[in-house]
């Protein structure tokens, strides 16, 4: 086998974003394992408050023009990509004028949340996939970052399980503390059913009347990172009760060094 290949999915990066603990991993950790010899590509939302010009984004003809679905409305996908500074690596960049234009990330200007970010979410999770599709490059490892990407391994395990691209894909999730799913309505499991899924397949994502979106990635991930301490209760519980899967819990000040060999440890020793 060749390099390992590697596709980041993050809600938050650095430059691009406010500093979060999510927007600095997420910046750090790509440079990190290119370093290490992995290919590694990266994709993000482009949310209205990153500076295409300062950051010298420009569209991506030939990935652009699909349509994503999303609560029966089309909605027209735009990809956008930067060069990350000082290094060699593109950032690909999810753009939709209903979604993201002319807005901050998760709260308006006053601190109120948008109504819509359910919507936001499935629209990004879904339209990373079908980027992917049409690069029509297979990645070993898709890393997903915040609670805006839970829905990537859900698609990847269930809507898109027999495509040839992803057949052989490990996920890993990364656990963050924040998380804005106590906004969502339960018409979220409608929306969230792409393809031929039903409300019914998203029962992970689900406990008891509240949406649990870090639960959800967390059933359907490979391997989970917890990425920060501090969760809370809930989320910490999740966290200590995996049993049936690799597990890593970044600690120390040289948080990187093991997430290399923590990549090889879940894939088929023929294709490291």
């Amino acid at each position: 086998m060749g390099k390992i290949k590697v596709l980041i999915v993050t809600q938050e990066m650095e430059p691009y974003t406010l500093s979060s603990e999510i927007a600095k991993l997420s910046r750090k950790l790509p440079q990190y394992i290119q370093e290490k010899g992995m290919e590694v590509r990266v994709l993000m939302p482009k949310f209205g408050c990153i500076n295409e010009r300062r950051h010298r984004l420009h569209e991506v003809v030939r990935l652009s023009g699909m349509n994503i679905i999303v609560d029966d409305d089309d909605f027209p996908l735009i990809i956008k990509v930067a060069s990350l500074p000082d290094i060699r690596m593109q950032v690909y960049f999810l753009d939709n004028d209903d979604f993201f234009k002319g807005r901050e990330i998760f709260h308006d200007a006053n601190g109120a949340e948008y109504e819509d970010n359910s919507d936001r979410m499935i629209f990004f999770c879904k339209g990373v996939i079908e980027t992917v599709r049409k690069f029509g490059w297979s990645p070993d490892i898709v890393h997903c970052h915040g609670w805006m990407t839970s829905l990537v391994p859900f698609y990847l395990k269930t809507a898109y399980k027999n495509d040839p691209l992803f057949s052989k894909v490990k996920v890993i999730y990364s656990v963050f503390s924040d998380t804005l799913e106590k906004s969502f309505d339960t018409k979220f499991f409608t929306k969230a059913s792409i393809n031929n899924l039903q409300e019914a397949d998203l029962s992970a994502f689900r406990s008891g009347d509240e949406i649990v979106l870090h639960q959800g990635a967390i059933v359907y991930a490979d391997a989970v990172i917890q990425a920060e301490e501090g969760l809370n209760e809930a989320l910490q519980v999740a966290i200590d009760t995996i049993k049936e899967k690799p597990l890593l819990k970044m600690e120390g000040e040289d948080i990187f060094s093991g997430i290399p060999d923590f990549y090889r440890s879940i894939l088929p020793e023929e294709e490291i």
